[in-house]
């Protein structure tokens, strides 16, 4: 298994991987993903890090609190969702471009 493998320059590697990871997650810091749900009346934002950063409530769910509960957790889970995808893609073109996969 580590036959062909060079440990003398895994320090390197390491350094360049970590480099790269702090690269990366500045650039999520940058993106935006949003979902919608119930056609649109709850809109939820996050960064690339998964912090949410904004919520816009249609006015019209301001008087039934079960509906937009329910459509602001669909709203939240679906932008995660994305989230977790962008960091999934993010990593495996991390560790690709790094010859690692």
């Amino acid at each position: 298994m580590f036959e062909n493998m060079d440990f003398s320059k895994m320090g390197e590697l390491l350094t360049k991987a970590q480099e790269k990871a702090n690269e990366l997650e500045q650039e999520a810091l940058k993106k935006e993903f949003s979902a919608k749900s119930g056609g649109g009346l709850i809109k939820v934002s996050a960064n690339g890090k998964g912090e949410i950063i904004d919520i816009n409530i249609d006015d019209s769910l301001l008087e039934d609190k079960e509906s937009m509960q329910i459509l602001l957790i669909a709203a939240m889970n679906d932008v995660m969702k994305m989230v977790e995808q962008n960091k999934k893609s993010m990593a495996s073109n991390l560790f690709s471009g790094m010859g690692m996969l």
